[in-house]
């Protein structure tokens, strides 16, 4: 009677290293979904947030009044109000400093506002190093499962009274199954790594371009508040 195999039976069965190389696949690719539905939380709340900061800072509302509001209301998912709330109390800070001329205030408040993007930047980017590991290392590590396996194989075969498909199938089995999940994890970690890194430069490049029509509108306001307090000077 022919001996019977399932998957379940198969990796139950398989060799020590095989199911060592499956548990690290499983626990790696477990790990990758969890940075998956974490980093697509963050993005779509990082759009979101971006767009209603969008609508308030182009309504035509005193910078002043938004900071303050800002500040009392923080958003933290809004990368382009934390640009705009460092951006603004350097420039509010400097304004307040006498003999500051306009160029030193628009260029501290940039200064603020770069630093503020690569802040944004490190918490866009957070964890997607290690989804294009998990897609780069996860195929390799199954290969190292499958070529245990068939060389398990072929010594089952060589050790055998009587070469037969029932001898080596198990073996084979393993090494196949251990590929097959090596792939199942590397293969969403890739999607997800070149979605995410696509939103991320999206959502940067936002961000920065906004930083650059910020300075625009601050030294403007840089050079009205020093003309301010040369008239006040001379009365």
């Amino acid at each position: 009677m022919a001996e019977s195999y399932s998957v379940i039976g198969i990796l139950l069965e398989a060799s020590i290293v095989v199911q060592l190389v499956m548990l690290a696949l499983v626990v790696i690719s477990v790990l990758s979904w969890a940075v998956i539905f974490g980093r697509s939380k963050v993005y779509k709340s990082a759009q979101k947030a971006m767009k209603d900061f969008e609508e308030k800072f182009w309504s035509g509302m005193d910078l002043s009044r938004l900071y303050l509001q800002a500040n009392s209301q923080a958003n933290h998912d809004s990368g382009q109000e934390n640009v705009f709330r460092s951006g603004f109390k350097e420039f509010n800070r400097l304004c307040q400093t006498k003999g500051t001329d306009a160029d030193s205030i628009v260029e501290g408040a940039s200064r603020a506002m770069r630093v503020a993007l690569m802040r944004e930047r490190d918490k866009l980017e957070m964890h997607l190093p290690f989804l294009a590991t998990v897609g780069s290392t996860s195929p390799y590590l199954g290969l190292f499962g499958t070529v245990w396996g068939i060389m398990t194989a072929f010594l089952a075969l060589a050790n055998a009274q009587q070469a037969t498909l029932n001898v080596v199938a198990p073996s084979i089995a393993e090494a196949l199954i251990a590929t097959a999940i090596g792939l199942a994890a590397a293969i969403p970690a890739v999607i997800a790594y070149n979605r995410f890194a696509t939103k991320a430069d999206s959502l940067l490049g936002a961000y920065d371009a906004f930083s650059d029509e910020f300075s625009s509108i601050l030294q403007r306001q840089a050079h009205l508040h020093v003309e301010n307090q040369k008239e006040q000077a001379r009365s």
